[in-house]
């Protein structure tokens, strides 16, 4: 490398994230060598009794999972989902605190003596898909979604994560009197955002103290992944979702007669080298090899019949990224670029981020990785437990682990007969899951659950309740 390029990379405001990608890689190293499991992470799969309760459950799991996704309900809209919580929660002897953040569900799990805090999560909305898959308990719901009727759908295995997480409850209710500790088990409505003109989701519910009385030390979550073999587990410390910030660009010009340009000035040239140019903020100035960005434009809005040049144009976009630096770096740089090729264009530029609704990236904390993975192949065996790359998709589980340590999985849900080619994505109306590999999601938050409770040491945010 040349000293210009040195010198250039250096002045780059991207370049404060390169650090912490080097300690991540150099974790990503020390995982990849599989060491016995310690003492500490010896895992509750361990116990003949706790796997019995564990294969005991699987057949409720499932059902549970069936009749939440045949009655779907989008977010803040969780009446019947959380009432079949609280229900479950409440026959377990769990403590129960209900209409959190609207319709979250919250239960409290004390051990029989004192210890740490683990909270789980799991997430209950559904999306206003029509469901397209034949199935015995398809979803023929529609509800009114921002002042339209649509179709309500389980299209990304929310109610997988909340019948599953139900499981875990009645397993470690079982099991109360062995554990030194508290779990929190919170149920989360609207992860996928608010109706419009409302609050939501896990940053509600973190306003509201679901942290709190008593203090969490760490967090769990998982989430089905339909590309993934069912059954198999991934993980990846550092950014394991990108930040979503949604973003609104107004450009204004001035309104003339298509065959006079002249009288006028023109948002939609403006529009379109701003679209064209936003492009160069991830080709030209992230070094791709270190982290990862996305700028996408989504939606524009202008402009009435052929002739008429409008007074102005709409675009709507998203930001994602993977380290908080670089988010706010990308940013930044939407909004100069925007704003100074309008004005060369003789417009001007409204720029807004976060416009509706803004997610940081979902950060698993390296050391409460490393201390987990032994755990998770304990719990479900190596070959299925996976280091695989981050995703650029939006996770409000965010909120809580940018507040205390928290280790996201992913857990996967496609049949061994499909492709991962051909596994139907998520927020589509062909999404599907294999029920099989539920059991393996009670595997592992059973057992990451039990090992942080029992270990003697005291690992990131462990300051117990004593």
């Amino acid at each position: 490398m040349t000293t210009g390029s040195a010198g250039a990379m250096n002045r780059s405001p991207f370049r404060s994230s390169v650090l912490s990608v080097l300690k991540v890689l150099a974790l990503l190293a020390v995982l990849t060598i599989r060491a016995p499991v310690p003492a500490q992470a010896q895992s509750a799969a361990q116990d003949p009794a706790v796997e019995a309760r564990i294969e005991a459950v699987e057949s409720k799991v499932i059902a549970w999972r069936r009749d939440i996704h045949q009655h779907p309900e989008l977010g803040n809209r969780e009446f019947r989902t959380s009432a079949l919580v609280a229900d479950h929660l409440a026959e377990l002897g769990i403590e129960v605190q209900t209409d959190v953040a609207h319709t979250g569900v919250v239960g409290i799990l004390e051990g029989g003596r004192s210890g740490p805090v683990v909270l789980l999560r799991a997430d209950m909305d559904a999306l206003p898909v029509a469901e397209r898959v034949d199935l015995p308990f398809s979803s023929t719901i529609t509800a009114e979604y921002n002042g339209e009727q649509v179709g309500v759908m389980h299209a990304c295995g929310h109610d997988a994560h909340t019948a599953i997480l139900m499981g875990v409850a009645e397993v470690l209710a079982g099991m109360r009197d062995e554990l030194p500790g508290t779990v929190k088990f919170v149920f989360q409505p609207a992860e996928e955002g608010a109706p419009d003109g409302e609050e939501g989701g896990a940053e509600l519910m973190v306003r509201e103290g679901v942290l709190s009385s008593p203090d969490v030390d760490v967090a769990f979550a998982l989430h089905l992944d339909s590309k993934l073999e069912a059954g198999d587990i991934a993980f990846r410390p550092g950014g394991m979702y990108a930040s979503s910030d949604d973003f609104r660009i107004a450009v204004r010009g001035q309104q003339t007669h298509g065959a006079f340009p002249w009288d006028g000035v023109d948002p939609i040239v403006a529009a379109a080298h701003i679209v064209t140019s936003l492009q160069t903020i991830v080709s030209r100035e992230i070094n791709l090899t270190e982290t990862a960005a996305v700028v996408s434009i989504g939606k524009i809005r202008g402009g009435v019949r052929s002739n008429i040049i409008p007074e102005e144009v709409e675009l709507l976009g998203t930001i994602r990224a993977l380290d908080p630096d670089v988010r706010a770096a990308v940013g930044e740089r939407v909004r100069e670029i925007a704003s100074t090729i309008a004005a060369a264009h003789r417009a001007t530029a409204e720029v807004q981020i976060p416009y509706t609704h803004g997610y940081p990236a979902t950060i698993n904390d390296p050391e409460l990785t490393a201390r987990m993975v032994p755990v998770l192949e304990n719990a479900v065996g190596a070959d299925h437990v996976h280091l695989r790359p981050p995703l650029m998709a939006g996770e409000d589980f965010a909120f809580i682990a940018e507040r205390v340590p928290g280790l996201y999985i992913r857990l996967g849900g496609r049949s061994p007969d499909i492709s991962e080619a051909d596994a139907p994505a998520h927020h589509t109306p062909d999404f599907y899951i294999d029920e099989a590999g539920f059991v393996n999601g009670v595997r592992a938050m059973t057992a990451m659950t039990v090992s942080y409770l029992r270990s003697d040491s005291t690992g990131p945010g462990n300051h117990g309740n004593e």
